[in-house]
């Protein structure tokens, strides 16, 4: 009896080390830090969204120095969180990065100015200093001055562009009549530091019809010829999409997944729950699925953007799939 308990003892740990090694393993980069921009990711994998797909997720937070599309080159991710202009880039420049899901459908790019710059209107940008993301961020603000006739060289007729690093303390010293910013972010740090909304004037890049798709996922394109890794993706999209539909449900909630972990401990409460509360706002009313309308206005966009565009020709084919969406919700 001992021997027959030994037994089905044994075979139950067996059943037990099968199952678990059953969860397929997923890398997911994040495009920066730990924060409200990336809660639904950290709500499936809190709430057992993933699990519940087989799935054994591992999340890595970005930052500065750290560019995703490096890392999926280098195989140090399976998938990850880019915005649709630095893709494309990366994509004409020779890895193929495909968009396989669309989590935000609006972009939270704004350009926030102070009242007592005199700027409070398009009309009011010439002869001004106005502070810029680089490094693939600055071609919906260079489109935008296309669209409006503005030189970007300076001058009483155009605007100083000032590269602006990730803070708001050009607009606090009054080195920039405007800075960027996200809705979800920047802008909270600018009334963080005092200033009230009274004393500000945004400009939202989607009002200006000049905004580009952010914060989508995106796969190597080989890596789709392969069935198994198509369903890896298609589970890990079905259960990341759980985890928005979740967090835009629970804001609070999901900022406080967010901040456990949080490894620096760097982030405030309150400012994490005015990000997930945001970030909701640009997560609202998709899927995942990457709308080819959105695509096609993100391309002509970044070929507007003056004499240095982002990318010299439309991408073509092959730039985003909805193949694994489409499995992710059935649709086939």
């Amino acid at each position: 009896m001992k021997k027959l308990t030994a037994t089905l003892g044994a075979a139950a740990l067996g059943l037990s080390a099968a199952a678990a090694q059953a969860a397929d393993d997923v890398t997911l980069q994040l495009k920066w830090v730990t924060q409200g921009q990336f809660a639904g990711y950290y709500v499936a994998k809190d709430k057992g969204f993933y699990e519940d797909e087989d799935l054994n997720v591992t999340i890595k937070p970005g930052g500065p120095d750290i560019a995703p599309a490096q890392v999926i080159a280098g195989g140090g991710a399976d998938v990850i969180v880019d915005w649709m202009p630095s893709a494309l880039a990366s994509r004409e420049k020779g890895l193929p990065l495909v968009n396989i899901a669309q989590p935000f459908k609006k972009s939270g790019m704004m350009l926030t100015c102070r009242n007592d710059s005199g700027v409070t209107s398009p009309e009011d940008f010439p002869g001004e200093t106005l502070g810029v993301w680089f490094f693939g961020n600055e071609y919906p603000f260079l489109s935008w001055m296309s669209k409006l006739g503005i030189p970007t060289d300076g001058g009483e007729d155009g605007v100083t562009v000032l590269k602006q690093g990730f803070n708001v303390d050009p607009l606090l010293q009054k080195q920039a009549a405007c800075i960027s910013t996200m809705t979800y972010n920047e802008y909270w740090q600018v009334l963080d530091a005092g200033l009230t909304e009274d004393e500000l004037t945004v400009f939202k890049y989607e009002d200006q019809g000049v905004a580009t798709l952010e914060d989508g996922l995106y796969v190597l394109e080989d890596n789709l010829d392969d069935p198994e890794f198509v369903d890896k993706m298609a589970r890990f999209v079905r259960a990341s999409m759980k985890g928005w539909e979740w967090a835009r449900e629970n804001p609070e909630d999901a900022a406080m997944i967010v901040l456990d972990n949080d490894a620096s401990g760097a982030q405030i409460e309150e400012h994490q729950i005015h990000m997930t509360s945001e970030v909701a706002k640009l997560t609202a009313g998709t899927d995942g699925e990457l709308d080819p309308a959105d695509f096609e206005h993100t391309v002509e966009s970044l070929l507007s953007g003056g004499s240095d565009p982002v990318i010299s020709k439309h991408p073509g084919e092959g730039a985003w799939t909805h193949v694994v969406t489409d499995k992710a919700l059935n649709k086939n």
